[in-house]
């Protein structure tokens, strides 16, 4: 459910295997998307560069984690709401 919304707000994501989190590619700084989130959308995502080692950081740099354990109403809200924030229509 959160990984198919992501996919139809525009972002890339790695699916989950067994976890309640689903990796999004933002296609830009993680850090300042994810501090601007929470206004802009009402949603919030942890930049995955907050779980690396300074030697990965770079590589992460573009990465945001969404928690999927939530209601599905709220995930649904959720990704509309990401979609808006990106531009598309789902």
């Amino acid at each position: 459910m959160l990984g198919d919304g992501l996919r139809a707000a525009g972002f890339a994501i790695s699916p989950p295997s067994a976890t309640y989190f689903t990796v999004a590619d933002v296609d830009d700084d993680a850090v300042a998307f994810c501090r601007a989130l929470p206004e802009r959308a009402g949603v919030v995502g942890i930049p995955l560069t907050a779980f690396a080692s300074a030697a990965h950081r770079e590589r992460y740099a573009t990465l945001v984690r969404f928690a999927a354990c939530k209601r599905i109403e709220v995930l649904e809200e959720a990704a509309d709401r990401l979609a808006q924030l990106r531009g598309s229509t789902r």
